[in-house]
C-alpha cells in the first residue's frame, strides 16, 4: 500500500501532525497479527499517511503481561531516536477513532532497492553477505539464509540488542528511495528476559564498530536522564533496568550478542 505524503511546513512539525492531527481510517493492514489501520492524519492544512494500532486491537501475550504493544512501539522509537541513527519512523502514543494506540508515520518502500535477505544454494555466503543459518526449503533440502553486509542493518542489529527485539523479521525492514532503512513492528520488545530473536545474526560475536560503541556510550548517559524518564512512562521499572543492563553488557563485552540457546534465535515465519 502506498500513498502520497506531504511534508509538513515549518509551522507544523511532523510530531505535531502525528500527535494532534485528525486521524481518518482508510483501510486495514491485513497481514498484521494485531489490529493495524492505514490512516491519513491532517492538522492545520498539512496531511500525511500513517499507521494506527489501537490498544483495543491487541492480542494478550503471556510473556508480555505488562503495559501494551503500543507503549513498547513508542519506547522503541524513543531509544532509536536517541541513537541518532534514524532507524524507526516517528511514533507517538495518542487517542484515535478506536481509543488509545500508537501512531507511526507511513514509510513508502522503494521497490527497486537491493535485496537485504536471500536464500542461496551454498555452504558459505558470498562477499557482501553474512550467514544467518540453514533453512529447510522442501523435499529434505536446505539452503543458506543470508543477509546483506550492510551498515544500516548492522546499526539495526545493535538497536535490536538494546531493546531486546523478539521479532525482527524480513518484512519489518523498509528501505526507501533516498537510501534510508527503517525497522518497524516493535511491539514485542523490552522484555526483562533475554528474548532476542532476529534475522540479523550475521555479526554475532564480532566486535562492535567504533561508531556503535560511541552511540551506546551516549545512550547509557541518556538512559540515566531524560530518555530514562520518558521510558519510565512506557515500560516497567524492571524492563527499564534491564535495558540499561543490556547497554552496559554490550559496552563491557564490546561484541555483538550471540544466540542464547534459551529461546528460538530466528523468528518464524522469517518474513
Amino acid at each position: 500500500m502506498s500513498a502520497p505524503e506531504r511534508i509538513p511546513s515549518r509551522s507544523v512539525t511532523a510530531a505535531d501532525l502525528l500527535a494532534h492531527g485528525e486521524l481518518t481510517v482508510r483501510g486495514r493492514i491485513r497481514d498484521a497479527s494485531n489490529a493495524a489501520l492505514f490512516c491519513t492524519v491532517a492538522y492545520d492544512g498539512e496531511e500525511a499517511s500513517c499507521v494506527y494500532k489501537p490498544v483495543a486491537g491487541e492480542r494478550p501475550l503471556w510473556d508480555f503481561p505488562d503495559g501494551t504493544l503500543a507503549q513498547r512501539e513508542v519506547a522503541a522509537y524513543e531509544v532509536a531516536a536517541a541513537t541518532g541513527w534514524d532507524l524507526v519512523p516517528l511514533t507517538v502514543l495518542r487517542d484515535g477513532p478506536y481509543g488509545e494506540g500508537m501512531c507511526q508515520l507511513w514509510i513508502d518502500v522503494d521497490p527497486k532497492s537491493a535485496d537485504l535477505l536471500a536464500l542461496v544454494d551454498a555452504e558459505e555466503p558470498e562477499p557482501g553477505w553474512k550467514a544467518i543459518g540453514f533453512a529447510e526449503v522442501g523435499e529434505g533440502k536446505t539452503a543458506l539464509l543470508v543477509h546483506a553486509d550492510d551498515d544500516r542493518l548492522r546499526r539495526l542489529a545493535v538497536l535490536d540488542a538494546v531493546i531486546n527485539n523478539a521479532d525482527r523479521k524480513g518484512g519489518h525492514l523498509l528501505p526507501t528511495a533516498d537510501g534510508r532503512l527503517y525497522g518497524i513492528d516493535h511491539g514485542v520488545t523490552f522484555n526483562a528476559d533475554n528474548k532476542l530473536r532476529t534475522l540479523l545474526w550475521g555479526w554475532a560475536g564480532e566486535p562492535l564498530t567504533d561508531e556503535a560503541v560511541q552511540t551506546l556510550t551516549g545512550l547509557r548517559e541518556a538512559l540515566g536522564g531524560a530518555l530514562g524518564t520518558r521510558l519510565a512512562g512506557l515500560i516497567t521499572a524492571v524492563e527499564l533496568d534491564a535495558t540499561r543492563a543490556r547497554v552496559d553488557a554490550l559496552l563491557a563485552t564490546g561484541v555483538h550478542p550471540e544466540p542464547s540457546g534459551e529461546w528460538p534465535a530466528i523468528p518464524w515465519p522469517p518474513v
